[in-house]
């Protein structure tokens, strides 16, 4: 019987696996990911310039026009000294309809407020409302505003009462946005997404199943329901480590290396496999579809919520490894997430010997 089971369990695999290779929407949802495993460096500018806007200021090497109106201050000569910014003073009426035009990507109008004056100074920055360009001569402007803010605190600093408690900062290292983008997110992102695919897979093999009546025929086999199950528990399996062992060589072809490769697929395939053993006891439960899909991705959305509010998550554990950490606690997240295994195992075992309505 052990012998018929080890030879049957493979041939469920693959028939379930080539009835999944006509799926449309999974075919798309792995081309997908494969876009972005391909074209990661591509991708990693523009998704980080959402993530940190502050990221793209210094990769445009052309001269933005902005208009300057109003008095002149040495906030004139700070923009006047920047490589990146071509300034024009004019009118302000004048340098408005410019900026209507497009001719100017700002305007910048300083009030007649003297410098060490009683009142604030107010400066009136006008640019196009939703546009990409203004988005990056914002961040840029910011830096001139910035230093000029400085220069106006050591003008009135005689004003204080109480001296300001200094903070020091080290300078990051390397780029850090993209760093954090990388291999906090995108790396993550990328090799768990196999597993919320192949969990939601699952549902859809089994409650088939049940939907379409066709596990009468199938047990009229020489197999038993949970042959079954694992068999298609395994088909769904199989593709987590293939699509993830794709992320990642595809990563580091776009020279995004990614260390501790064997520990990395280790935490990878464990968490996949408790999604997809969760995923497979929902839809033994209520062996519904529709029913089945939204009990599992509302209990995936809380599930994930409460595991990212844990230090030391599976996710966490990832980006760690990923560049080359430590990853301390491994071993308790893998225990953790191995035990949970070995429940949600033994419930499948539990429903799978229920009667077939």
């Amino acid at each position: 019987m052990a012998l018929v089971k080890g030879r049957t369990l493979p041939v469920i695999a693959r028939k379930d696996l080539s009835a999944l290779s006509k799926e449309k929407t999974i075919l798309l949802a792995i081309l997908l990911q494969l876009f972005v495993a391909m074209f990661s460096s591509f991708l990693m500018v523009g998704l980080a310039s959402l993530y940190d806007p502050s990221s793209i200021s210094g990769y445009t090497g052309i001269k933005y026009q902005v208009g300057y109106s109003g008095e002149e201050s040495p906030l004139k000569e700070l923009l006047e000294s920047r490589d990146d910014i071509r300034l024009y003073p004019m009118d302000l009426s004048t340098a408005i309809a410019a900026l209507k035009e497009r001719q100017l990507v700002a305007v910048v109008y300083v009030p007649d407020t003297s410098p060490d004056g009683k009142e604030p100074v107010t400066i009136t920055l006008y640019t196009v409302q939703n546009d990409i360009q203004a988005a990056i001569i914002n961040v840029k402007l910011k830096e001139t505003l910035l230093l000029y803010e400085d220069y106006l605190r050591v003008i009135r600093a005689g004003r204080l009462v109480v001296l300001p408690v200094e903070l020091e900062f080290p300078d990051p290292a390397g780029a850090p946005v993209f760093y954090e983008f990388v291999y906090g997110l995108l790396i993550p992102l990328l090799l768990f997404m196999p597993a919320i695919i192949s969990a939601a897979l699952i549902i859809d093999l089994i409650t088939e199943e049940y939907e379409h009546h066709t596990l009468e025929t199938l047990l009229s086999a020489p197999v038993s329901m949970g042959t079954i199950i694992w068999g298609k528990i395994l088909a769904c399996f199989v593709l987590v480590p293939l699509q993830a062992g794709a992320w990642i060589l595809l990563l580091t072809l776009n020279r995004i290396p990614i260390s501790s490769v064997p520990l990395v697929m280790i935490h990878v395939m464990l968490v996949s496999l408790f999604l997809i053993l969760f995923g497979a006891l929902i839809a033994l439960y209520y062996r519904e579809r529709t029913g089945a899909q939204v009990i599992f991705s509302l209990a995936v959305v809380v599930l994930m919520l409460v595991v990212l509010a844990t230090p030391g998550n599976p996710f966490n554990q990832v980006a760690v490894l990923s560049t080359g950490g430590p990853g301390a606690g491994q071993v308790t997240v893998l225990a953790l997430v191995t035990a949970g295994i070995m429940v949600l195992a033994a419930l499948i075992q539990k429903f799978a010997k229920t009667t077939i309505d």
